[in-house]
């Protein structure tokens, strides 16, 4: 499942984070880079481990975390601490897989990436080309979002960053450990819980409703991890 999630971010803290990150100290962006990706990577990343990437991550984190929209499609466990990235001029990043396995800097824990998920933090018209091209059983998309908009895929598709032919592409990237990994479990409850709410909408007291609760956390209860 490939999903837009509008305005994760308001206006003011896209402005909020630009103003950090276009005078943010960017470092090469293949240090967190596995072996095969480092070798199509060409880009610059704020090191994870920056008091600033900490602080705007924290403001992202607490964003999702009200986000309906969010909570019901990935149903996480654990998300990475976000990370960022700008590409200039020239600078791409070629087809790859993201690592299954991805540990916390300066802790013991690892995530599960079942998730995949870029941020937006420049409008479109800030650049050309830096369009996100993800792979599925569905075919290729190319996502290119007004800033604060997020995209969630399967951390398991082949996907890949246009070169930039004019200007700047910033955004935040991170995954998710869901409570539920399997792709098409997420997306039929991700189906089911989006359809018991249009029925509670159109008739709250109908007792289908309630039922079809009943069955979500059911299915929720023999999938989930946790």
């Amino acid at each position: 499942m490939l999903l837009q999630i509008p305005n994760v971010l308001s206006a003011e803290q896209v402005a909020q984070a630009r103003q950090v990150l276009d005078q943010a100290a960017w470092a090469d962006g293949r240090a967190t880079a596995g072996y095969q990706s480092a070798k199509v990577k060409d880009n610059l990343q704020l090191p994870e481990d920056h008091p600033d990437a900490r602080k705007l991550g924290d403001m992202i984190v607490a964003a999702l975390e009200r986000n309906p929209l969010f909570m019901s499609a990935a149903l996480p466990m654990r998300v990475f601490p976000p990370l960022f990235n700008c590409y200039h001029e020239g600078q791409s990043f070629g087809a790859h897989i993201d690592n299954a396995i991805r540990q916390i800097k300066g802790t013991p824990y690892r995530v599960r990436t079942d998730l995949s998920a870029t941020l937006f933090l420049s409008a479109p018209e800030e650049y050309d080309g830096g369009e996100l091209v993800v792979e599925d059983t569905y075919g290729t998309h190319s996502v290119k979002l007004p800033a604060g908009h997020l995209i969630l895929y399967p951390a398991s598709s082949l996907h890949r960053v246009q070169p930039i032919t004019r200007g700047v592409r910033i955004a935040s990237f991170f995954w998710v450990q869901s409570m539920v990994q399997g792709d098409e479990n997420r997306a039929l409850l991700f189906d089911l819980d989006n359809s018991i709410q249009a029925i509670m909408r159109a008739t709250p007291d109908h007792p289908a409703g309630v039922r079809l609760t009943g069955v979500y956390h059911n299915l929720l209860r023999r999938w989930a991890d946790a």
